[in-house]
């Protein structure tokens, strides 16, 4: 029968060449890397017990690896917002369940005077994946998040994400700290890393207009400036008001925690992201005011033009043709084999692949 695969193609040219050890050959093709295959013969055949082969696979070959399409990964605002909910979910089992202290969750991940005082610092961060029993805290903070987070993850990337985030809980969590060391009380929630957010959001697009429904049902457009300024003013109308004489009546607002996210998200945006931005050239722009300014002469266009147009090959086909020509000898590859191929499907592929790297 005729041979349809490399094993059995291997051990027809074993037999007809008996006696002779087969070893890995030195000069590999550069495209190519070698498979070891190990075939045993059977009782009275002319092969080699044991002999191994070499033999390349199709996914071995630069062109067919998917290296320079790396998978989409689950982004951090994703992980965040599962931890925060899996931790509610947690919660409501304690609270739901006999499963011993109904708050013990708050007992362990929130924030106090008294934890800090005996060294668990790690509750300076936990305390934002903790959230009070009403779903109306979880769910507003989570939205914000979301809504504001997958606007921020795209200008600063992942780790500054990351980093913005937990600068800004950390100070809202010192900045309660510092204002309730004597009086005791409970911190709980993210909405200082998601002021932090918001801040930044707004010195990215200060004038983009953006709608919000407020209490869920009635919707306003405001630009976010003006809607940092707002809760930047509520917060400080509320602390000197509520959070700072200790009058009682805060109504379960954090407002030094909110102005201390805040105040990180500015920060960090002056400090971290502008400075980086502004070096490199990129989209953030420093502006001086109107009467700095120097009134320059507008520069005289010259008479020539450059044509920095690099000339495309007259053998270089275009992209639509390129990738049916591929697809069509990616098929025969599939089909005959790489063996198969002409030089000019090669020399195809080769420009298909110098193609791909330029992107």
């Amino acid at each position: 029968m005729a041979a349809r695969n490399p094993v059995n193609r291997a051990t027809k040219n074993a037999g007809a060449n008996c006696g002779q050890t087969r070893n890995q050959p030195d000069g590999q093709p550069s495209f190519l890397q070698i498979q070891p295959v190990t075939i045993r013969s059977r009782p009275g055949a002319c092969v080699r017990p044991s002999t191994t082969y070499f033999f390349p696979m199709l996914s071995d070959r630069p062109y067919m690896r998917d290296t320079d399409y790396p998978r989409n990964r689950t982004s951090v605002l994703v992980w965040l917002i599962a931890s925060i909910l899996a931790v509610f979910v947690l919660q409501v089992l304690f609270i739901a369940l006999p499963l011993g202290d109904r708050r013990m969750v708050v007992s362990l991940f929130g924030l106090t005077a008294d934890s800090l005082r005996s060294g668990e610092v790690w509750r300076l961060l936990t305390y934002s994946f903790v959230h009070s029993d009403s779903l109306l805290h979880v769910a507003g903070n989570l939205l914000g998040l979301y809504f504001i987070g997958r606007e921020v993850l795209p200008l600063v990337g992942p780790r500054r994400f990351l980093s913005l985030y937990a600068t800004a809980v950390v100070c809202g969590a010192l900045a309660w700290a510092a204002s309730n060391w004597n009086h005791g009380g409970l911190l709980l929630g993210a909405s200082a890393g998601v002021m932090g957010l918001m801040v930044v959001f707004a010195c990215f697009y200060p004038h983009r207009p953006i709608t919000l429904l407020v209490f869920f049902v009635l919707p306003v457009t405001v630009k976010p400036k003006y809607l940092a300024l707002g809760l930047a003013a509520f917060d400080l109308f509320g602390y000197f008001l509520y959070e700072f004489p200790h009058s009682g009546a805060t109504l379960g607002i954090a407002h030094s925690s909110h102005l201390g996210g805040m105040a990180a998200g500015w920060l960090f945006y002056r400090i971290v992201i502008q400075d980086r931005w502004f070096q490199h050239g990129s989209g953030v722009q420093m502006e001086l005011p109107a009467w700095l300014k120097r009134t320059r002469k507008a520069a005289v266009a010259p008479a020539y033009k450059v044509n920095l147009t690099p000339a495309l090959p007259k053998t270089t086909a275009s992209a639509a043709d390129l990738r049916a020509e591929v697809d069509r000898i990616l098929d025969k590859i599939n089909s005959q084999g790489f063996g198969a191929l002409t030089a000019e499907e090669k020399r195809r592929l080769d420009e298909a692949r110098d193609l791909l790297s330029r992107r």
